[in-house]
């Protein structure tokens, strides 16, 4: 049985949820956006997400422009499966660790 989300948690998921397909925003614009200092307190409760992929976790990425983690993971077959969603999403990743350069990492989506 999957635990209850805490407020901060489900603040962090409501706004995830936000994240237009084919669009990522950095750990801490999603911390921004929901008035949070923290961008590593938004990894972690990405880290928990038990609504994946409704709650479309895969589309936060780290400030250096890498994939950041992916459930917990910040290498091997979990990380890889984060960079496969967003390539299915239309997401152009020149590296596979990295996504220096992509246009939709400036873009903005309705808050």
């Amino acid at each position: 049985m999957a635990k209850t989300p805490t407020p901060f948690q489900q603040r962090v998921y409501d706004e995830t949820r936000k994240i237009p397909r084919g669009t990522v925003i950095t750990y801490g614009e999603l911390a921004r956006r929901i008035g949070c200092k923290s961008a590593r307190a938004v990894g972690q409760a990405l880290r928990r997400n038990p609504f994946a992929p409704e709650v479309p976790c895969h589309r936060v990425i780290a400030a250096d422009g890498t994939l950041g983690g992916f459930c917990g993971a910040k290498s091997g077959e979990l990380l890889e499966k984060k960079r496969r969603l967003l390539e299915s999403e239309g997401v152009i990743l020149p590296h596979p660790l990295g996504l220096a350069g992509v246009m939709s990492l400036g873009q903005s989506y309705s808050s």
